[in-house]
């Protein structure tokens, strides 16, 4: 299972929401990149970086400092945030990210998710973000009807290399991540599912990876508060 750690970007800073909330946001680093290299001399094998101004906006906002990153640390990078239009995802795959994440888009055009999984093959992945189970969009402001699990159905067979399956309510909240959920959600399809949302420490990754089914974890704030060593999760993910 690779832990992923995360850089949540608000206003050229790396913060972490509460639940989703940008008026709840507590900054942990002025320089995105710092941090990048920080987790990257750790041993991360991944970054998960989430532009919060962009989900919002539905455009990116936050560049400069993703192109920063980038340019600061050789491991894969994936990025979700107000990527909405194949324009940007091939702007974005153009300036070297591994993969770009499509959380919106995924429930209001699920079309385009197709065509851009077949342009990029194993580059673009799904946010699936729920609040009791179903999924919400544009920075998790707006809720739907629709059933996570059914949209993952939905868009298996489009091509796409991973789901990142957030519970909304989990988020920053260091409670633990919905296990259950998510392993519900890794075993109805066949494409990896990654676990983002309250993954605040060693025993939450142990059950996670006991699932047996569950790909990978998210974390931010339990990184960033010292709830998790990161060396220490890499070495017993190994």
């Amino acid at each position: 299972m690779i832990l992923y750690p995360a850089i949540d970007l608000k206003d050229g800073q790396a913060v972490r929401l509460l639940r989703g909330d940008m008026d709840k946001a507590t900054v942990f680093n002025d320089a995105p990149a710092d941090q990048a290299r920080r987790f990257a001399d750790a041993g991360a094998e991944w970054l998960h970086i989430v532009d919060l101004n962009g989900a919002f906006a539905g455009t990116p906002v936050n560049a400069g400092p993703v192109r920063e990153i980038l340019s600061t640390v050789d491991i894969p990078v994936q990025l979700g945030g107000g990527v909405r239009d194949m324009a940007t995802i091939e702007r974005w795959l153009e300036q070297g990210l591994a993969r770009v994440i499509l959380g919106t888009v995924a429930v209001e055009n699920p079309t385009l998710v197709r065509e851009a999984a077949k342009a990029f093959p194993g580059r673009v992945a799904v946010g699936l973000d729920a609040r009791n189970g179903k999924v919400a969009t544009k920075g998790w402001a707006e809720e739907t009807d629709v059933d996570a699990i059914d949209l993952a159905r939905e868009l298996e067979d489009a091509g796409i290399c991973a789901i990142i399956h957030t519970d909304i309510d989990r988020d920053g909240a260091m409670g633990g991540p919905n296990t259950e959920a998510t392993a519900a959600l890794a075993r109805a399809v066949d494409v990896p599912v990654i676990a983002s949302g309250g993954v605040s420490s060693l025993e939450d990754l142990r059950r996670l990876k006991e699932t047996g089914v569950i790909s990978g974890a998210i974390s931010g704030r339990a990184l960033y508060d010292g709830a998790i060593d990161l060396e220490e999760a890499l070495e017993m993910l190994k």
